[in-house]
């Protein structure tokens, strides 16, 4: 599908969607837990979907809309054999999340993926699998793992994606022993662990956290049962926040003030876009506010911007470095592109008037959205249905705050990539 946007100012009251990085990470608690659970404002977007669908291969059971989750060790069978291999569609979580939760539930398991999400990096769990004798194989496109995942000190890095952090989290509970996670560099997305931690307490789940490189986690722990809701999310929330740095009305509600998300770092962040004078953005424990941010910042007339500590913007769905590069440089905007960070020097309105692709990314399609708003001419976005992996109703928002949009549906196998 391609979205072509005619600029003009966004108004009224909007509600982000719930939070994907919440709701991962409940739907796995509760899918781990002794009982039945209930969940409620779970939004089906892919990424949830592909984690859905993955802890039913892992026998647990979930109602089609994911608020009713019954724990692994309760379900007698299905009324279809579970699939062999499991299809993580685009997620990064679901894949990384559930490799040890499967060792330590199956002794293993088969995981595969679309788009670029065999291609991101694997090697903290390889390098771990090495030193714990669990075998791996990558062929085709299809990740094979098995093996024991006994209690122990398990080693990572810290700076590459918490999310390898996250799935040892979710899986060492549920080890006859205690173990340990050790970091060899700094923690980077230490939101993120938060969120686990978070969420492993509501379900009754001790991990131990010095605040430094350590992770202590008991053993032979329960997943307790829980009826939870689903906070809005802070990440999505930031385009938002972007309309309103571009001088929209928009009311953004909804938000949990005291959440734990990592990405409530957008309010200080937007605060400083507001004043003049350069400003330095950090964004190592907030990669996911770059898109927005940069919208934010290509449009600080006559100022300037850097967004550092970027690097690992290069393995998400897109090079989002590259990629955040090219679509507001084709609106007109000045980024200039590092190895590991942007500088964007700001201006007042953007020429637009142009196609730009989506790049199958999520946040790339809704940063150009948030930045065609200061265009002097259309601009036209293709592949815009990849807005689905995170916020599959943003067009509609979009839309219903004024947002003066065309669609055109497209044959499979047309858009531009």
């Amino acid at each position: 599908m391609n979205i072509t946007i005619t600029p003009a100012l966004l108004a009224g009251a909007v509600t982000p969607p719930p939070s994907k990085s919440q709701a991962h990470r409940l739907i796995i608690a509760a899918a781990l837990s002794d009982g039945f659970c209930k969940l409620s404002n779970v939004d089906l977007s892919e990424d949830i979907q592909a984690t859905l669908r993955c802890m039913r291969t892992l026998d647990a059971d979930a109602s089609a809309d994911g608020t009713i989750i019954r724990g692994c060790d309760l379900v007698d069978g299905h009324e279809e054999p579970a699939p062999e291999v499991m299809d993580c569609g685009e997620s990064g979580s679901t894949l990384r999340f559930l490799i040890p939760v499967a060792l330590a539930l199956k002794g293993g398991g088969k995981f595969t993926g679309h788009g670029r999400l065999m291609e991101r990096p694997q090697e903290p769990y390889f390098a771990m699998f090495r030193e714990k004798g669990i075998s791996y194989t990558l062929e085709d496109g299809v990740l094979t793992v098995a093996g024991k995942l006994a209690p122990g000190v398990y080693t990572l890095p810290g700076n590459v994606s918490s999310q390898f952090i996250t799935g040892l989290l979710y899986a060492l509970p549920l080890l006859e022993g205690d173990s340990e996670i050790r970091l060899t560099t700094e923690l980077e997305s230490r939101g993120y662990v938060d969120m686990t931690l978070d969420a492993l307490k509501r379900f009754g789940v001790e991990a131990h956290f010095d605040g430094g490189r350590v992770f202590r986690v008991p053993g032979n722990q329960v997943y307790q049962h829980q009826d939870l809701a689903i906070e809005a999310d802070w990440s999505n929330a930031a385009f938002w926040y972007g309309a309103v740095s571009l001088g929209c009305q928009v009311d953004i509600q909804g938000l949990n003030a005291y959440s734990v998300q990592g990405d409530m770092r957008i309010v200080p962040y937007f605060v400083k876009l507001q004043g003049e004078g350069q400003v330095d953005l950090d964004v190592s424990q907030c990669p996911d506010l770059v898109p927005p941010l940069a919208a934010m910042a290509a449009l600080r007339a006559g100022e300037t911007t850097r967004i550092v500590n970027a690097q690992r913007l290069r393995i998400k769905e897109s090079d989002r470095l590259a990629t955040v590069t090219e679509v507001l440089n084709a609106l007109g905007a000045d980024v200039e592109e590092h190895e590991d960070h942007l500088v964007i020097r700001g201006r007042a309105v953007l020429p637009g008037g142009v196609t730009v692709s989506g790049h199958n990314d999520h946040r790339i399609a809704m940063m150009a959205a948030i930045a065609a708003i200061r265009c002097e001419h259309p601009v036209t976005i293709t592949g815009a249905e990849c807005v689905k992996k995170s916020y599959p109703r943003f067009w509609e928002d979009y839309q219903a705050l004024g947002g003066q949009i065309t669609r055109n549906e497209t044959k499979p196998g047309t858009e531009e990539l």
